[in-house]
């Protein structure tokens, strides 16, 4: 049992290392949707661009930050009001989610080290929670992905955007890693809280 406890806080700390890693780098980068234009003709390739969640990169790794696109109207469509409501929310939703998985990460090294069954099963709830959040914002990304696609088909026409090469990039990879190693980290947690309380129950049984 003993080196099983051990075995599971050395896997904790490390899943929970590159969750944490995982989606600052996720969150940082700019590669979370791609638009290829080099399939148009030779000369295009320049007006390719790569998007993070704060700002969009052109070929030549110029950078803009995000701004509103329908302008500072108030009489915005629905779908506008939609696509800005859920720009908002995901930008909200995953850094939110790496403050929650710092936060567990530090009370749950210090109830691994205490044998704290209970603050293990709390900071296991916590973090399971955390990666609900951090799978909330990555399937509003997605979703807000295909609407703003969508609103540019109704605002362009399809033929404007034929042979264009549109597809997500690692970074959002990079958040689904980070997601799943979350996961892993609270189950794990759950496990240490099942197994200390197992050494409890022996201990007072002596």
């Amino acid at each position: 049992m003993k080196l099983t406890l051990n075995a599971l806080a050395i896997f904790v700390a490390v899943s929970g290392v590159l969750s944490f890693v995982f989606l600052v780098l996720a969150i940082g980068t700019d590669f979370w949707y791609i638009i290829d234009t080099s399939r148009l003709d030779r000369n295009s390739s320049h007006l390719s661009s790569h998007s993070g969640l704060w700002r969009t990169c052109n070929a030549q790794n110029q950078c803009w930050p995000f701004i509103n696109p329908f302008g500072n109207s108030n009489n915005y469509t629905n779908s506008e009001r939609q696509l800005l409501g859920m720009h908002g929310t995901f930008v909200i939703l995953l850094p939110l989610s790496l403050i929650m998985m710092a936060v567990g990460g530090m009370v749950s090294f210090i109830s691994i080290l205490a044998r704290a069954r209970v603050m293990l099963l709390l900071t296991a709830v916590f973090l399971l929670f955390g990666a609900l959040v951090s799978l909330a914002g990555i399937s509003v990304y997605v979703a807000y992905s295909a609407a703003a696609f969508k609103e540019a088909l109704c605002i362009s026409g399809r033929k404007t955007l034929e042979g264009l090469d549109v597809h997500f990039g690692w970074s959002l990879a990079l958040a689904w890693i980070s997601f799943i190693t979350e996961v892993l980290t609270g189950a794990a947690l759950l496990v240490a809280s099942r197994i200390t309380t197992v050494l409890s129950r022996q201990e007072h049984a002596i």
